[in-house]
């Protein structure tokens, strides 16, 4: 890794996608890049570089953030869950099958932010109203227009998760 900022590097330990890692990284670094240029995980996508889009979030602690605007450094000694990391949590498996059910991924792009997000919100509300969904998706754009169908997927897979889910 190469030193952009002249300092020594700083070592990082956290968990990600429940495997405890170790990594000596620039403090200026961002966790989307770690994620996607040191570990590999490209699932999570840049966008707008600005935390905005919503394209590269990611769970640190079960709580949604943009891994673009994170700095490296702050996930120390946390849990950070990708969009590869999913597969290993029921709900987030439940909000993806809803997401397909309710066709709401287009191009893509957007779709493993917005997962993410609603995992989020799910985990820290399993029953969401309108307004915290749309509030949570607020910083998760669409290009494509699917906002409606992924409404539909986030409201589906709350109840779905109420109903059989939490076992």
């Amino acid at each position: 890794m190469s030193q952009s900022n002249g300092n020594p590097p700083l070592a990082l330990e956290f968990v990600v996608n429940g495997e405890p890692r170790r990594l000596d990284v620039d403090a200026d670094r961002s966790l989307l890049d770690l994620l996607r240029e040191e570990l590999g995980l490209r699932g999570s996508h840049f966008g707008c570089g600005l935390g905005l889009c919503g394209a590269c979030t990611v769970l640190v602690d079960d709580r949604a953030v943009p891994a673009c605007d994170t700095p490296a450094w702050s996930v120390s000694g946390k849990r950070v869950t990708t969009i590869e990391g999913a597969k290993s949590l029921a709900l987030a498996r439940c909000v993806q099958q809803e997401f397909i059910r309710h066709n709401a991924a287009q191009c893509g792009y957007c779709t493993s932010g917005m997962v993410m997000a609603c995992v989020g919100l799910l985990l820290a509300d399993p029953a969401p109203s309108e307004a915290q969904v749309r509030t949570a998706l607020d910083r998760n754009l669409c290009r494509c227009g699917s906002h409606l169908r992924i409404l539909r997927a986030v409201r589906g897979a709350a109840a779905r998760w109420a109903e059989h889910g939490r076992e």
